[in-house]
């Protein structure tokens, strides 16, 4: 049983998501560190993807290097709204063939199987598609939700991926585009058991989070690992060894912005124990209950989170104007001086100009 400080806890969960003083530089590796990189079109600043990426890569990251890792390289695939490095995807599949465990799903499926091998044949003989492409003919009809609109080929497409059969291959815009798993997925995949597959996946989750506890929803890691407390904590953890090691060469931390969408941000009841941080996302509520603004960027200084970044990009002006710096604590003048060279950084990326603030 690893005995750990906070301090260690949170420099193992920082270093796990490639947050410290040295930064990456691959695209792909990254998304083999993490396991996912959420995809999210709010781009006050710029859209989650993008943002994740820059929070490791810094002013030298490329969008260009995402769109050629996912649709040119193809190491890196779109699925459920995230993008995902592709020696997941044999982790992935044996759950996949067992979807949907959800009653109301399959008989949705079941009542639309013409329209579901109308969608396959479209897709054969003409794919990639976009949803909007396809003609909808759906016999049973899912209403709009708030998610979903009423067009009944996206929410069948959306079912197939998930069963394996259908992949996305690339996005006009902000729009997928649809082919064949069997034309997008390499072909020379491992076949694994359901059981050794998920008990893989539960390792890659722990590699991802560095530690987690040991029953989480958030982090299901199982017996990934190894067992672990943290000081001042009860809760049961999980440790990555490796990350145990990584911890004798930290090269210390340095000033992020992170993405509301970013990963180290997912899982609350952790962010909460270890950082002592409560975060919530202020895009849903109401003009006046929002404390720190619509769409605030968390700010991590080395481990530790104080205060938010309140930015929008001017597009008409090339600006990013600085609305605000939340500061939980008053940041003292190395702080103010990291905090700003960050915030310059994060124009160059832009390739805008950042007034005083």
């Amino acid at each position: 049983m690893h005995q750990l400080t906070r301090d260690q806890a949170r420099r193992i969960a920082v270093q796990a998501q490639l947050l410290e003083a040295d930064r990456p530089d691959d695209v792909v590796g990254i998304a083999e560190q993490l396991g996912a990189i959420k995809i999210d079109p709010t781009a006050t600043i710029a859209p989650a993807e993008h943002t994740i990426l820059w929070s490791r890569i810094g002013s030298t990251y490329d969008r260009a290097q995402l769109s050629k890792a996912v649709e040119s390289d193809r190491l890196l695939f779109e699925f459920d709204g995230a993008f995902r490095p592709v020696s997941l995807l044999p982790l992935m599949l044996p759950a996949m063939r067992r979807w949907p465990r959800r009653e109301s799903s399959r008989q949705w499926l079941e009542a639309n199987d013409r329209f579901r091998r109308e969608v396959l044949a479209r897709l054969r003989a003409e794919g990639p598609l976009l949803a909007s492409q396809i003609p909808d003919t759906a016999d049973l009809v899912r209403p709009p939700d708030g998610w979903y609109g009423p067009n009944q080929v996206v929410h069948m497409l959306d079912f197939l991926q998930r069963q394996g059969v259908v992949a996305i291959v690339g996005r006009e815009g902000r729009h997928r585009r649809w082919d064949l798993a069997e034309r997008v997925y390499p072909h020379d995949l491992p076949d694994y058991s359901y059981a050794d597959a998920e008990r893989m996946l539960d390792e890659r989750r722990l590699q991802a989070a560095g530690i987690a506890k040991q029953r989480s929803p958030w982090t299901p890691v199982g017996e990934a690992g190894e067992p672990a407390v943290v000081e001042g904590l009860r809760q049961k953890y999980r440790v990555d060894p490796e990350a145990l090691t990584a911890l004798e060469s930290d090269e210390g931390g340095r000033a992020v912005f992170l993405s509301p969408y970013d990963g180290l941000l997912f899982d609350r009841p952790r962010l909460h124990e270890l950082f002592e941080f409560d975060y919530v996302l202020e895009q849903f509520k109401p003009k006046p209950q929002r404390r720190y603004g619509y769409f605030a960027h968390p700010i991590l200084i080395g481990d530790r989170f104080v205060g938010t970044l309140d930015a929008e990009v001017d597009n008409e002006r090339e600006e990013l104007r600085v609305t605000a710096v939340h500061e939980f604590l008053p940041f003292d003048e190395d702080e103010h001086a990291t905090v700003g060279a960050e915030i310059a950084d994060l124009g160059r990326w832009l390739g805008v100009d950042v007034p005083e603030w």
